[in-house]
């Protein structure tokens, strides 16, 4: 395959070779895919309709929701089909559709992580100055910054990877179209440009979680400081939940990005690949429920109005 205009499809990592097992991935990917909708959706509508959560903080969980949606989305149904029909190929469309949506839900989730970081800063470190600085017209405008950056920048690496010669065929190494396992079909020294974005786009992220460590610096030695036991106790429970999923996020992500070469392999990356792209969007509600008082109220609140419905 001399160019890209010959490759009209790519033939993705099978997680199994027999029937059993491919079975087996599929009802845990289906499961899993079925409990991220679950959850975020509830999330999604405990937020939407309970005018006590019309909140800064639970407006960006809203967003982080609607990302976990597409994040998922975006890799895990197609895997979950090619289990199903013991197929690999995915369309070249297709495949750049991958990348472009899959880098975007999760460019965006990360500047949304960061944001809420501010918010956390603000609400315990300047509680008086809260409405001023994230009224509903400053967090629609942060929230569309957050949506757009990672829009831009997904079709900046969409457009880098997708216009290299691919001269060593078309079977990528990993359940989805990767960036870095697409490069590795290239041909071409132009697949450093793509390496330049790459390293770029690393060290934004490497400066806003740097922005986050700082933030929850400021923010714990505040809370130290507060003389109520209570007061704490809640500063605690609306922090914890974002630092354990920024946690998750930037540790598997990064060790997927950055692990050394010498123990990097096919089946190694498939699980980090796992880790870092299927687990968070499944994980993050239950994260976000667990000690948050408010959110447990209105998703029981939620639940019961349910049941009764359909009684």
């Amino acid at each position: 395959m001399p160019n890209v205009s010959t490759v009209s499809e790519f033939l993705l990592l099978a997680f199994a070779d027999k029937r059993e097992l491919q079975l087996l991935h599929f009802a845990l990917f289906l499961d899993i895919y079925l409990a991220a909708l679950l959850g975020n959706g509830l999330i999604l509508t405990a937020v939407a309709c309970d005018h006590r959560l019309h909140t800064p903080m639970y407006f960006f969980l809203l967003n982080l929701a609607l990302l976990n949606l597409g994040c998922i989305s975006t890799t895990v149904p197609k895997a979950t089909a090619n289990s199903l029909w013991d197929t690999r190929a995915i369309s070249y469309q297709g495949c750049v559709a991958q990348v472009l949506f899959f880098v975007f839900f999760i460019g965006a989730e990360y500047s949304l992580l960061t944001v809420m970081a501010y918010d956390r800063y603000v609400a315990i470190c300047k509680p008086l100055h809260y409405g001023s600085l994230l009224g509903s017209r400053a967090c629609a405008q942060i929230a569309a910054a957050a949506w757009g950056s990672g829009f831009l920048n997904a079709v900046l690496h969409m457009a880098n990877t997708f216009s290299l010669p691919l001269g060593q065929g078309n079977a990528v190494d990993q359940f989805f179209c990767e960036i870095p396992q697409i490069l590795k079909l290239s041909c071409s020294d132009a697949y450093l440009r793509e390496v330049g974005a790459l390293v770029f786009t690393l060290s934004l992220v490497f400066l806003c979680f740097v922005y986050i460590v700082v933030s929850y610096m400021l923010i714990f030695r505040a809370v130290v400081r507060m003389p109520s036991e209570q007061g704490r106790h809640k500063a605690f429970s609306t922090c914890l939940p974002h630092l354990a999923v920024v946690s998750m996020t930037v540790s598997t992500g990064l060790f997927a990005y950055l692990k050394p070469p010498s123990i990097s392999s096919p089946s190694l990356d498939l699980v980090v690949a796992f880790l870092y792209v299927v687990m968070p969007p499944a994980v993050n509600p239950i994260i976000y429920s667990m000690r948050n008082q408010e959110l447990k109220n209105a998703l029981r609140k939620l639940l019961s109005y349910i049941l009764l419905k359909n009684h």
